[in-house]
């Protein structure tokens, strides 16, 4: 069963639609007991890294998702905030997030870079990945073009945790594998074929 954690602040509708289309079962929660129980886990988010925190807090969430996931090894998908809130913490706010990727999530910075005119941020649109090594949640149809709404993304410590890079101004982190914990900063629930194709391959992925 897949669980999509609800912590108030994910679009949720459309990943079960999304799942549905697959012909997957999935279910919505807020209770930890369900974490519990689950047999992949799909945390979604948009907003303020500090609230995504809060929240997860409040329902008593974290401490059943870092058991599930980090003691008895269960595949998690982060989507949007929901992969920055797998880093360290955020340039955004000041709490610590969960920590299961080594890397920090920042702010688009273009202060280095020469431009015609300034890029707006957040990101928004679609925009193309390019896979960098290990990439086991694509169809390895390289590039894949995915639906994007961010002003922050992840800055990892060891690069070849980087499943796929994008292009906005500067190069930065798309999606990212380490171990049975997988994140993307677009949203696959938005992405059409490309978004069903990765949540199919999450769904299908067995660890070790």
């Amino acid at each position: 069963m897949i669980t999509i954690i609800d912590y108030g602040v994910g679009n949720l509708a459309s990943i079960c639609n999304m799942l549905r289309k697959l012909r997957i079962e999935s279910r919505v929660s807020s209770d930890p007991s369900e974490v519990a129980r689950a047999d992949k886990l799909i945390l979604p988010g948009v907003g303020a890294f500090d609230e995504g925190m809060r929240q997860l807090e409040a329902r008593g969430l974290r401490d059943a998702l870092e058991r599930r996931v980090m003691n008895d090894g269960v595949p998690v998908l982060g989507i949007c905030l929901g992969m920055q809130l797998l880093s360290r913490g955020s340039e955004e706010g000041s709490l610590e997030g969960l920590g299961w990727v080594p890397a920090d999530t920042v702010r688009f910075d273009f202060s280095g870079l020469t431009l015609p005119k300034p890029l707006p941020v957040p990101h928004m649109g679609w925009n193309q990945t390019d896979l960098q090594g290990r990439a086991t949640l694509f169809d390895h149809a390289n590039p894949s073009k995915f639906y994007f709404v961010h002003s922050y993304h992840l800055r990892c410590d060891d690069e070849s945790m980087v499943a796929a890079q994008a292009e906005y101004g500067i190069r930065f982190t798309a999606a990212v594998e380490h171990e049975h914990v997988f994140g993307c900063q677009f949203h696959p629930e938005k992405s059409h074929r490309f978004g069903m194709e990765l949540l199919r391959c999450f769904v299908e992925y067995r660890s070790c």
